[in-house]
């Protein structure tokens, strides 16, 4: 058995307020569970939660990583986009061309995401959450799909794509040239150990496939996959 993905962690100045945020514009609920801290649990199929941990750090250029959430008419974009406008979102312009059918918004604290139009074919079999879009090699997909256990949904021109055998949104990476880093990034992984497995031994296989262990945190293994992003290996867990 592999790692699953339990949560996608933002670092957040404020965050109940940002958990606030994307409770709005997702429809998840708050965890009640102590464990988690501030988290929202997916009212779909996405399968991993969102945590929000507390940070000073200030938020300098793009992050590496960011939503695509899907529409189902031109309507329905409009609908998310003011919904997400009314909780705290604005529009940003990260370069896009007046004539792509996506809108591009930030929430309260900067973090970019996407609402993609209705005509958009690779998501269209995704729910709300379509994609996790992120800047990223043609290695990290693979290594990302060796680590999850997820196959490869689109390998073409070093851009790739992963996806859960049960569905939920992709993970997309979308290859050279790369966006510059500038230092931690806002958003990271959390894995949890397979049930009954070990984290150690499992912190173990993913160095084997390419990952770099780095500076390590009480309870939780912490390494950089193979294009340096932080991401965090916990102790089994179920559910």
């Amino acid at each position: 058995m592999t790692c699953r993905l339990d949560a996608l962690c933002f670092d957040a100045h404020d965050p109940l307020g940002l958990a606030r945020f994307w409770a709005g514009v997702l429809g998840w609920e708050t965890s009640g569970d102590p464990l988690d801290g501030i988290a929202l649990l997916p009212s779909d199929d996405t399968g991993f939660r969102i945590r929000f941990l507390p940070s000073q750090e200030r938020k300098v250029g793009q992050n590496q990583m960011h939503f695509d959430l899907t529409s189902s008419s031109l309507a329905d974009q409009r609908r998310t986009v003011a919904r997400a406008l009314e909780f705290g979102a604005r529009h940003i312009d990260v370069g896009q061309r007046p004539d792509e059918d996506h809108v591009v918004l930030a929430d309260p604290e900067g973090n970019e995401f996407c609402v993609i139009g209705p005509d958009n074919a690779f998501l269209a079999d995704c729910g709300f959450v379509g994609a996790l879009a992120c800047d990223g090699s043609q290695e990290v997909g693979y290594f990302w799909s060796a680590a999850l256990g997820w196959p490869l949904v689109w390998d073409q021109d070093q851009e790739t794509a992963i996806r859960s055998p049960h569905g939920g949104p992709k993970i997309t990476w979308g290859g050279p040239p790369l966006d510059p880093r500038f230092g931690k990034n806002r958003l990271h992984f959390d894995l949890a150990a397979p049930d009954g497995g070990d984290q150690q031994a499992e912190a173990d296989r993913l160095v084997s496939l390419g990952a770099k262990h780095i500076e390590g945190e009480e309870g939780r293994v912490v390494l950089a996959d193979p294009d340096g992003n932080e991401f965090c290996v916990l102790p089994p867990r179920s559910g």
